[in-house]
């Protein structure tokens, strides 16, 4: 599980974040740097960037430094499972790469990264992880990286060879066999639906093309209807093969582990970029405190650390009731201006969780710091009748006015009104 980064000469800007143990919450507004600490987290603890790997993605790519004229360093540290594994590598210029050592890496758990774009990754111990020193002479993949087209029809080596069947394939002979991974498959769909009245659950099998020879995947929706995977929305797509992926991932695991003669891995890190991306907010009420149970369907023995990058103050809203400061961590990065200094930097914040109970807070809060949970002419509109308020002689025309445009703005219960309308009939200018 990852401990800490440092970053220097490397991002928007330098810095240390300490990780907590459970949960760890990222937020900030785009282009601050938020999927860039995901790709370095994974690379942290695989050795691997995710387009390394598999250049099919458009994501993922190396970090390189911010000053092409200054050393640069990516500081880290993770709980292996036999010992805490420290390391600081610069990166070499004529190389144009970062300087790891040779030699087997430690080993952090398993590592799944779901990113933003639908393509994942994994770094699973017993098909990645070699004890050897001659790992020259191995041809195991460094990690398994999926483009999303890939998690969805099936990741091929360059020899052609097949490392995964892919959702729809593997979905359906699961379905067939009816053996353990579909159990897992029912079980973890269960518990990422978002309430037992809209339970994500296979389906039969159909066919959806007469040129299309596979046995295709169903959905069985709320209203009653068997809907091809392929064809379910895009939050159901998102969810599902989060959900096939976790179960793939663990069921290769297990065959693995189980020729190697070895018990499974109890530690896993998910890394989650947009953890909201597509999906209803229903959902987005649920599916953080999902994820940190959905490997209890698993195994009873797994200890799970949670990273998620999210803009949703509905995310925010969902884990107050989970938060513990003693175990989870929230970082918020701001971009900040300083007096005297036309270019505004990068600052990232340990933020101290605070529950404030209701989402329209959470959107005004330095989490996503936004002036009002209204519409910018909203937002602008009640300044000014702010500012009237304020004064000592209100200018009744002018206050008519604003009222106007208050009217077609704000809702009718809106607390606003309160003070608005107080004033205006104490003082004449509403009648």
């Amino acid at each position: 599980m990852l401990k800490h980064l440092e970053l220097t000469n490397v991002g928007p800007a330098d810095t240390a974040l300490e990780f907590g143990t459970r949960l760890n919450l990222i937020t900030g507004d785009n282009g601050l740097g938020k999927s860039f600490l995901l790709d370095i987290a994974w690379w942290a603890m695989t050795r691997k960037w995710p387009a390394e790997v598999n250049p099919k993605l458009t994501a993922g790519k190396i970090a390189l430094p911010t000053d092409k004229r200054k050393k640069a360093e990516i500081g880290f540290s993770f709980t292996g499972v036999s010992k805490t594994k420290a390391n600081v590598i610069a990166f070499e210029p004529r190389l144009q790469s970062w300087n790891i050592p040779r030699g087997r890496p430690a080993n952090p758990g398993l590592v799944f990264y779901a990113m933003a774009d639908g393509s994942f990754a994994v770094w699973d111990p017993a098909r990645n992880y070699w004890k050897t020193r001659a790992d020259d002479a191995l041809d195991r993949p460094p990690a398994y990286v999926f483009s999303p087209k890939e998690v969805w029809d099936g990741l091929q080596r360059e020899d052609g060879s097949w490392l995964c069947n892919g959702l729809i394939r593997d979905w359906a002979s699961w379905q067939k066999e009816k053996g353990r991974a579909l159990d897992y498959l029912v079980a973890v769909l269960a518990s990422l639906s978002p309430s037992s009245a809209e339970r994500l659950q296979p389906g039969g099998l159909t066919r959806i093309s007469l040129d299309d020879v596979r046995d295709m995947p169903t959905l069985r929706m709320p209203y009653g209807q068997d809907v091809a995977v392929v064809h379910a929305s895009s939050g159901m797509r998102r969810i599902i093969s989060l959900a096939y992926f976790l179960v793939w991932c663990w069921e290769e695991h297990l065959k693995a582990k189980e020729l190697l003669g070895e018990e499974p891995e109890t530690k896993t890190t998910f890394l989650i970029d947009e953890v909201e991306s597509h999906i209803h907010p229903r959902w987005q009420r649920t599916v953080v405190p999902a994820l940190m149970q959905v490997m209890a369907k698993l195994t009873t023995s797994a200890k799970v650390q949670l990273i998620a990058v999210t803009h949703s103050p509905l995310i925010m809203a969902s884990v107050e009731p989970q938060f513990d400061d003693q175990q989870d961590t929230w970082w918020d990065l701001d971009l900040v201006r300083h007096q005297g200094n036309s270019t505004p930097t990068v600052a990232f914040s340990n933020r101290r969780f605070v529950r404030l109970g209701d989402v329209s807070r959470w959107l005004v809060s330095e989490a996503f710091d936004l002036g009002s949970a209204r519409s910018l002419e909203a937002e602008d509109v009640l300044e000014q009748a702010s500012q009237i308020l304020s004064e000592e002689v209100i200018d009744h025309a002018k206050a008519r006015a604003l009222d106007v445009k208050l009217r077609t703005l704000l809702g009718d219960t809106d607390p606003f009104w309160i003070r608005w309308r107080f004033v205006g009939e104490k003082q004449g200018w509403l009648r």
